[in-house]
């Protein structure tokens, strides 16, 4: 079985790329969403990140609020770094997992911090979504409704979109058409089969 990891930066069209796959039947795992139900209400991870930080990170149903801990964490690279101390263990442990239950040829999960974590060697091949700088700090302004200045904090805080794309074995343009997105989805498709 090809093991692939899809990396990219923030706002480069790592999720797009991953609903394509899935939608073409490529079992797909997803980091973020390992991380969302890690921070759920009574999780070890959510019980963790409030005895460290306090319960003004939490919501009234006791899962993290994110959004208050994003602010946080982008402007504190300590806090970040205790955070993911926190979280990276939980993702590692369910993505090993979830490889090792897959009966298939291939399967492909998304992890935006591949590299920073230094897990790309557990994978036989990289697949890393780049758009020009300028249209992924307009997309996070967008999206995420932040202020050019928490969005480049935020871009700041992970390995340059660049650097993801220049290692990885495949990469996916993704400033063009959504129909340029998805024929690269369909060279990907063959490049892993």
């Amino acid at each position: 079985m090809v093991r692939a990891a899809l990396t990219g930066g923030i706002a480069t069209g790592k999720s797009y790329v991953l609903a394509r796959l899935r939608d073409r039947g490529i079992p797909t795992i997803d980091a973020d969403a390992i991380v969302h139900e890690a921070l759920g209400p009574g999780t070890p991870a959510t019980h963790a990140i409030a005895a460290k930080f306090g319960s003004e990170f939490l919501n009234g149903d006791g899962s993290i609020n994110r959004s208050r801990v994003g602010a946080k964490v982008f402007r504190d690279a300590e806090a970040r770094h205790q955070i993911e101390a926190i979280t990276h263990p939980v993702v590692w442990t369910a993505i090993r997992r979830w490889f090792d239950a897959l009966d298939g040829p291939v399967g492909v999960a998304c992890i935006p911090l591949l590299y920073e974590t230094q897990h790309e060697g557990e994978f036989d091949f990289v697949a890393a979504t780049f758009c020009p700088p300028e249209l992924q700090l307009q997309r996070i302004v967008e999206r995420d409704r932040l202020s050019v200045d928490a969005a480049m904090q935020r871009i700041s805080a992970q390995m340059p979109a660049e650097e993801k794309a220049r290692r990885a074995d495949f990469v996916i343009q993704t400033g063009g058409t959504m129909a340029d997105t998805n024929r690269q989805v369909d060279e990907l498709i063959i490049a892993l089969r």
